[in-house]
């Protein structure tokens, strides 16, 4: 998608993801950030992926995301919510956001920049293939600082 389909607020919030995934490779974790924005674009919270240090393969970001961000601000401010993530989002997590109502998803890297980046498994289902199936669907976008988003992936 070209950038300058992105507003300013877009940039913003996926900026926070992709500082959270650099957060979370220094602590030991996956590379993996998200950030939640209300539909008007305010950022909400935001959260890294804690797999390694928690010991909880259902640690990536998005979960987290929406595990802390429901418990902190209570479910209903997900509903109609925007999932920013500095990564292409697996089922699972694509499977957790649609059941917490958020009705948007922008990823930066794409499932080959992580393969690339970071080899091993993968659910290769596009996030956007899932959620288009959903009832009611989740509009999902994508490309928003990708090259930033791969970049930190590696490490740089």
């Amino acid at each position: 998608m070209d950038a300058s389909a992105f507003s300013a607020q877009d940039h913003a919030a996926m900026r926070l993801a992709i500082e959270a995934s650099r957060a979370a490779l220094a602590a030991g974790d996956n590379p993996f950030g998200a950030t939640l924005a209300s539909a008007e674009g305010a950022v909400l919270f935001t959260a890294r992926n804690n797999q390694n240090t928690t010991r909880d393969c259902t640690g990536h970001a998005e979960m987290v995301l929406v595990r802390e961000a429901s418990a902190a601000l209570g479910p209903d401010v997900l509903r109609g919510a925007t999932v920013f993530a500095s990564g292409e989002p697996c089922a699972m997590c694509a499977g957790a956001m649609f059941w917490a109502g958020i009705a948007r998803v922008v990823y930066a890297a794409s499932q080959d920049d992580i393969a690339q980046a970071l080899g091993g498994p993968q659910l290769a289902t596009p996030c956007a293939q899932l959620l288009a199936q959903a009832r009611p669907p989740v509009a999902v976008e994508h490309g928003l600082l990708r090259e930033e988003a791969a970049a930190a992936l590696r490490g740089a």
